[in-house]
């Protein structure tokens, strides 16, 4: 479990392809501190450390998680959002995020607001997958890349998100530019609403 507030943006050293499977190798502050089997957000993926060398440790996407991510697209030197668990004795500055990708969006634009940025995004709208809570609402919560982001101006398929300078230096923000492609996770609360509605028209 996570709640969306990134660490750190940790740099891709090496990329091994082993038959469907991606092995990703990258550098942070943390490593020292980190151990094998334990779970970190990747761009908001959740993964396991699979091993550690020196100030690097490795993790690995399996196909489906590439199918559904921007991980398959991740090149050497790029900047991937970290973040460990949620510890449940903390305060909860985020918004409940799982790890779990739901799809992947483009960035469709990026403007300046006198020292802030509004990302535009887009992804592909699908009405069953929407009627189970996989969409955005107004002022609620959305995953982009594992930051818990507000959600401003939403329509079917796409939705505005407000970056405050702290955000676009210490995430992988400042590399996103039109044409990007990003990792979303829809509010889980959504979801278990939607489907609770669902089972409702049965009773």
């Amino acid at each position: 479990m996570f709640s969306g507030i990134v660490e750190e943006a940790a740099t891709v050293v090496a990329l091994n392809k082993e038959q469907g499977n991606l092995h990703i190798t990258l550098r942070c502050s943390f490593t020292n501190e980190l151990k094998i089997d334990q779970s970190i957000s990747h761009n908001g993926v959740c993964l396991t450390v699979v091993s550690i060398e020196g100030d690097t440790y490795t993790v690995t996407a399996i196909k489906e998680t590439l199918d559904r991510s921007n991980l398959g697209l991740l090149e050497i030197g790029s900047k991937v959002n970290l973040e460990r668990s949620m510890l449940m004795n903390g305060r909860l500055d985020g918004h409940i995020v799982q790890g779990h990708v739901d799809q992947t969006a483009v960035c469709a634009g990026v403007t300046e607001a006198d020292g802030s940025w509004y990302y535009s995004f887009e992804y592909a709208f699908d009405k069953e997958m929407a009627q189970k809570g996989y969409l955005t609402v107004d002022k609620g919560s959305v995953t982009v890349n594992g930051v818990s982001l507000t959600v401003v101006e939403p329509t079917e398929n796409s939705f505005k998100v407000a970056i405050i300078p702290y955000t676009h230096e210490n995430t992988n923000f400042h590399q996103i530019q039109k044409g990007s492609v990003v990792n979303l996770e829809f509010d889980i609360i959504g979801k278990y609403i939607s489907r609770l509605l669902a089972f409702n028209r049965f009773f």
